[in-house]
């Protein structure tokens, strides 16, 4: 695969992750939305729908990995490191442009979060919408919930490569997402699961400059966590995986 196809790929990818990713925070979150309250089992499907469209779209042009934790394990694993920054600057971009599309689609529910005189309602917090927020603020233990989280999303990436009827099938991408709502099932309530550093980075840099009505902080001082935590499990899930498999 060129730099080129992998960075296209990757960025088209990407951004039809977080475009349901979001999109689906933002239909459970928004007010005048017809998902409202809908709840996690909800977001953790529509996160894992994402994961399936995006990746078997960019399978084709870069493998689909759509994710720097993913990448950096592989990478480990490996020993290849020269497209690395290739995949990881496209799935940063990828995610900032998925962001923008979820905005756009919910954009009248997104102009609508005022208080008015119909409603006592508070205006909704809306980073949460395109970043984790940690349930409880404990850098320590979110680091750790994110470490754990993202080894237990890359160690089974890693190990479905082995599994020949997988690859043969094309279902591999389908196993994935499963996982990926599992993860969200199981392991998402501390941190809402970022287990993917550019899922969380580039959605947080668009809230940052979004003209979004009562938007909030874009909590640059936890951003650390769901960036570091995600490419620590990463790169220790390949460091297990090469001395296991």
């Amino acid at each position: 695969m060129s730099n080129a196809d992998i960075f296209v790929g990757e960025i088209i990818g990407t951004a039809i992750l977080v475009l349901f990713g979001a999109g689906v925070c933002a239909a459970v979150t928004l007010r005048h939305s017809k998902a409202r309250a809908s709840g996690w089992v909800v977001i953790a499907f529509g996160w894992g729908f994402g994961v399936l469209a995006g990746a078997y779209t960019a399978a084709p042009l870069s493998g689909g990995q759509l994710n720097p934790a993913v990448t950096i394990g592989i990478a480990v694993d490996t020993g290849t490191w020269d497209k690395v920054w290739v995949y990881l600057l496209g799935q940063t971009v990828g995610a900032m442009l998925g962001a923008v599309l979820a905005y756009l689609v919910y954009l009248a529910q997104f102009q609508a979060n005022v208080r008015t005189e119909d409603s006592a309602d508070e205006p909704t917090p809306t980073l949460g919408i395109f970043s984790t927020i940690p349930e409880i603020r404990n850098p320590v233990a979110n680091l750790i919930t994110e470490i754990i989280a993202t080894i237990a999303l890359v160690l089974p990436v890693l190990a479905f490569g082995l599994t020949k009827g997988l690859g043969e099938s094309g279902t591999t991408v389908l196993i994935v997402s499963l996982l990926v709502v599992g993860i969200g099932l199981s392991l998402g309530g501390p941190t809402g699961y970022a287990i993917n550093p550019a899922r969380d980075l580039g959605p947080r840099i668009v809230h940052a400059f979004l003209p979004i009505p009562n938007k909030g902080t874009s909590d640059w001082g936890y951003a650390w966590v769901p960036v570091a935590g995600p490419l620590i499990g990463g790169a220790l899930a390949g460091l297990i995986y090469n001395a296991a498999f």
